[in-house]
């Protein structure tokens, strides 16, 4: 092509405006984008559950464009995280969706994994250490700040409110952590507010055997950190406790009874399938069709009651 015909075709190009069909292309040249997942083992737990409906929910709707998952699972354990590490730094791939559940063993990895210079997606908690990588998941700072906010709701008298925290070994996380912090800015930020008093107590997850009254004496309110808030709901109706506010987080089969039977008075939804779901598409936008997309995708902070749970709520 002379340079004269060139200048032509740009000049066309310039005027009209062109965009290669990225999609096209690949699908001609039958590519495949091959992304690993790296989440702890979802067995018996529904959070977890629900990310993998959402993430196979957008790995079959992707599929036709190329879209390959390979999963790297873990325990809730450090020796099982980082021997995942390892398989998951030799794996070659195009994008990774990771959940960061140890924090310190998280922040070695991703500075690790950095090195490959592959796009990352975070769900659940979020570390900022790299502004290349994205988050999908609530900010988990402001849910604590709104638990707060529901604490407070038409309190007028003095209330003394137990920070109960049910844990795994590893409760150190970056999420847990940042909702307390932003539960108790709620009312370092309300100073009005002096009629709260707080305490906390944490047990062992394999320890729950170990509530007991003494605890909850004079306790008006209970806030629940993560999905455990059931454990605490159980205990309180098993001995006939009442007249206690009880918030917690996520829509698991057990805290959906307490809220039904108004023990749980609120729970913070996460909409872990949405997460899972919107990880995926995330790499798919960024990598398969090559647009920019927002380095952060905050879930909306959704409160369920017993009056607005619908089991057939759709959450993607």
């Amino acid at each position: 092509m002379t340079q004269e015909n060139v200048d032509k075709v740009n000049a066309i190009i310039e005027q009209y405006g062109y965009k290669r069909n990225i999609l096209a292309s690949n699908l001609a040249l039958n590519k495949k984008f091959h992304f690993a997942v790296f989440l702890p083992k979802y067995e018996d737990l529904e959070y977890w559950k629900s990310q993998i409906l959402g993430i196979e929910k957008a790995a079959v709707e992707f599929s036709k464009f190329g879209i390959v998952l390979d999963y790297f699972f873990y325990d809730f354990t450090i020796s099982s995280f980082k021997e995942s590490v390892k398989k998951v730094l030799e794996f070659n791939c195009d994008g990774l969706l990771f959940a960061p559940i140890f924090y310190q063993e998280s922040v070695r990895f991703l500075n690790e994994y950095e090195k490959k210079n592959i796009p990352v997606v975070m769900i659940d908690s979020n570390i900022k250490i790299n502004e290349n990588h994205a988050y999908v998941g609530q900010d988990a700072f402001q849910s604590g700040y709104l638990a707060g906010r529901l604490i407070s709701f038409a309190v007028k008298n003095e209330r003394q409110v137990l920070i109960f925290k049910i844990t795994r070994e590893i409760e150190s996380t970056s999420v847990y952590l940042q909702r307390i912090d932003g539960f108790y800015s709620f009312f370092k930020d309300h100073q009005e507010l002096q009629n709260f008093k707080f305490s906390e107590v944490t047990i062992k997850d394999s320890g729950i055997d170990q509530l007991n009254l003494e605890m909850f004496s004079g306790i008006n309110s209970v806030f629940v950190p993560n999905s455990r808030a059931y454990i605490v709901a159980r205990f309180l109706e098993q001995n006939n406790i009442k007249g206690v506010r009880i918030i917690g987080y996520d829509l698991l089969k057990d805290n959906i009874e307490y809220l039904n039977k108004g023990i749980i008075d609120f729970l913070i939804n996460q909409r872990p399938e949405e997460q899972g779901y919107m990880g995926i598409n995330h790499l798919y936008k960024k990598l398969v069709l090559q647009e920019p997309v927002e380095d952060t995708h905050y879930i909306p902070l959704e409160i369920i009651l017993k009056e607005n749970y619908s089991p057939a709520k759709k959450t993607v």
